[in-house]
Order: C-alpha cells, then sequence, then structure tokens
C-alpha cells in the first residue's frame, strides 16, 4: 500500500476522531478558542526585532481534508473543521490584535514584523476570503514600525494578481510568502512528505514573486529536517542541498522546522511502532555549520519539541544547552565559537548512528 494510501486512511481515522470527541463534549469550544497569538524577540531581515505572532482559525486545509495532508503535520486538528464567515474571522482577528496592542505598544519598537498562520494557506479564498485578507493588510500599513509582514500559501493559491493585490495595502513594507518546500528531493517530498507540491510548481511561484517589481516581495521556503522513512545521514545532507537549491532560485530566506511526533499524524504511527524517531540536536547544529558558512541568506532553524520525547533529542545533558545556543544563532545569524565547538559524550553515538546507519539500511536510529 503506497503512503498516500495510508496516509489518507489515517487522517480521515483522525479527523472522525476529532470531530466525535467535539460531538460528545456538552460545552463547544467557541471560534475564538481555537485562535491564538504572541510576541517576542526574533530576527527580520536586517536586524533583532520584534514579532507578533497571529493564529487564525479557519475550515481546515485543503490539502489535508481532500488528500491527506502532509505526513507530518497535525495542524488540522487544531482547526473548527466548520466554515467561518468573514464577519467572524474579521473579529477573531480584531481581538487576536488588540489583545497584543494592550500588551505592547508598536511604536515602542524600532522594527517590528508580523507573522500570521493558519490552517493551510492564507491565500486560499476558501480559508481567508480576500475582504478578510484584505481587512487583516489595511490594518497593518497604519504602522511605520512594521517592517515585515509573512504569510504562508501553497502554491497553487499564490499568483500575481493575489500577491499585487495585497502588496499595494502595504506599498512600504516586507511582503513574505512562506512557501512549504520541505525538502529539493522531489521523491521525498511527493512520496514520504505527501505534500503534493513539485520542483516545477515551486519554482514558478518562486519566479513569480520575484518578477514583481513595483513591491518588496519576497519567498521563503519552509524545510523539514528529518521525514519519514529517510536515515539521520540523508536527512542531513537532504537539508543543506535544499538550502543550496532554494538560494539557486532566489527564494530570500529559509525556516527549518525539525520534525516533532505530532499526534494523529503517519510520523506517529510509524513513531509508536519503533519506524521512526526525530533527529538528533546535532544533526541540527550539522545543518547550521553547513548553510551558515555556504548559503549566503538569513536561515532561522526552529527549536519547537526540543529536549521532548517526540523532539529533537540528544541528552539530558546538553539538550537544553544547545537549545539555548541555537536561538542565540537565529537571533546574530552566526556560528558563536561555543556552537562551533561544543562537545558531550552523546555525540559519539550520533555519529555511530549516521555510520551505522547505511550499513544497515536503516531509516531509524540503530540503538533503538
Amino acid at each position: 500500500m503506497k503512503v498516500q494510501e495510508i496516509n489518507r486512511q489515517i487522517r480521515e481515522n483522525s479527523i472522525e476522531n476529532i470531530i466525535d470527541k467535539r460531538d460528545r463534549k456538552k460545552n463547544k469550544k467557541p471560534l475564538q478558542a481555537y485562535a491564538a497569538s504572541w510576541a517576542n524577540e526574533d530576527r527580520l531581515y536586517d536586524c533583532v526585532g520584534y514579532t507578533i505572532f497571529i493564529v487564525l482559525p479557519t475550515s481546515g486545509c485543503e490539502w489535508a481534508t481532500k488528500s491527506g495532508g502532509c505526513t507530518m503535520c497535525s495542524y488540522i486538528a487544531d482547526s473548527p473543521l466548520m466554515d467561518i464567515s468573514e464577519e467572524n474571522l474579521i473579529e477573531i482577528f480584531d481581538n487576536e490584535w488588540n489583545k497584543q496592542l494592550s500588551k505592547t505598544d508598536i511604536a515602542s519598537h524600532e522594527n517590528v514584523a508580523i507573522k500570521i498562520f493558519v490552517s493551510g494557506s492564507f491565500l486560499n479564498k476558501n480559508e481567508i476570503p480576500e475582504k478578510v485578507q484584505e481587512y487583516i493588510f489595511n490594518k497593518f500599513n497604519k504602522y511605520d514600525q512594521i517592517k515585515e509582514v509573512i504569510i504562508e500559501s501553497k502554491p497553487e493559491y499564490i499568483d500575481e494578481d493575489s500577491l499585487i493585490r495585497l502588496a499595494q495595502l502595504i506599498p512600504d513594507k516586507i511582503f513574505e510568502i512562506g512557501i512549504g518546500l520541505e525538502t529539493s528531493n522531489e521523491d521525498t517530498r511527493l512520496n514520504k512528505i505527501n505534500k503534493g507540491i513539485t520542483n516545477q510548481s515551486f519554482e514558478r511561484c518562486v519566479k513569480t514573486i520575484n518578477s514583481i517589481e513595483d513591491y518588496d516581495i519576497r519567498a521563503k521556503a519552509y524545510l523539514l529536517v528529518k521525514p519519514i522513512l529517510i536515515s539521520e545521514k540523508q536527512a542531513i545532507q537532504e537539508s543543506i542541498e535544499s538550502a543550496e537549491y532554494a538560494k539557486k532560485l532566489g527564494v530570500r530566506r529559509l525556516a527549518y522546522c525539525p520534525a516533532t511526533v505530532h499526534a494523529g499524524t503517519m510520523m506517529d504511527y510509524l513513531w509508536k511502532r519503533g519506524s521512526y524517531n526525530p533527529p538528533w540536536i546535532w544533526s541540527v547544529i550539522e545543518i547550521i555549520k553547513e548553510v551558515r558558512k555556504n548559503v549566503d541568506i538569513p536561515m532561522i532553524m526552529d527549536t519547537a519539541g526540543f529536549g521532548t520525547r517526540r523532539g529533537p533529542y540528544n541528552c539530558k545533558k546538553c539538550n537544553s544547552k544547545l537549545k539555548s545556543l541555537i536561538i542565540k544563532s537565529n537571533l546574530e545569524q552566526e556560528i558563536s565559537p561555543e556552537l562551533e565547538n561544543y562537545d558531550c559524550d552523546c555525540k559519539q553515538q550520533w555519529e555511530s548512528d549516521l555510520e551505522f546507519s547505511d550499513i544497515l539500511n536503516t531509516t531509524t536510529n540503530p540503538k533503538n
């Protein structure tokens, strides 16, 4: 049975379980409860600044509901899985936006970025209608301190008209579209991640984004560290090659997401059966070293889940310290001598795993 078929079956069962649990609850969550927002120090293109993150609930990623979605993604579990009116979406956005404005004075920061996350694609009008998209962007144009506005979208929703329609609402700001490339290896992306994005479609998007001259529109690539069904060594190689590929195409920024195992996914299914391990933190550091040295565009390495049972892990001695050093590297866009030369007893185990994963032809770490 193909990965796509198994993944679709797992996803359908997962959605059924989610709906069933919600139906059995007497007090269902209000739509606002599916939204979230927070803010913190973050790396912008040219400096360390302040970023406001807003998560909006939508009807759910269409790729997940119709085709099973990606083998590592659990965002569908955080979706209301129902149609949401334009009025409700605007109200939810306003609540989260005002919540952040009450916590901080944007005017007190010189450089602010806004990151908008949804269950799937911001540019998918079935998830975020045009009226809502434009309402949100008009809010941001009122603040000179906001330098960057970042959204996410799958390639099929990205076209010149949609980009210009929104860019003209924030003419003096960087407008960035994050695209889940995940890896430059098309076989891995289509048959192991089940992303539904070809190299050709990704390349078309980047070309479209870069062809618009009147506004500062930029492409960002999201890259997944260690999808299912590949070895630790291959995961490192693909992550480095993917950065080089994206840079050559004209992508302006990279955001790595080391895999964390989420419930209700195919990755979770394999992990519970001993057929998948999240990456070593040592592997993440190896990627950072190589990409920072050889790919001269900004790069961020997400540290969510580091040191947990379901996330990237080394050992209890070094997990926390290395996470802190990676966050520092994200902010400074450099490799500190401490990160470059850090050592721990567990590093030998990682090196052995890299060596023997090829010899044993295994996609899980041999120690497991």
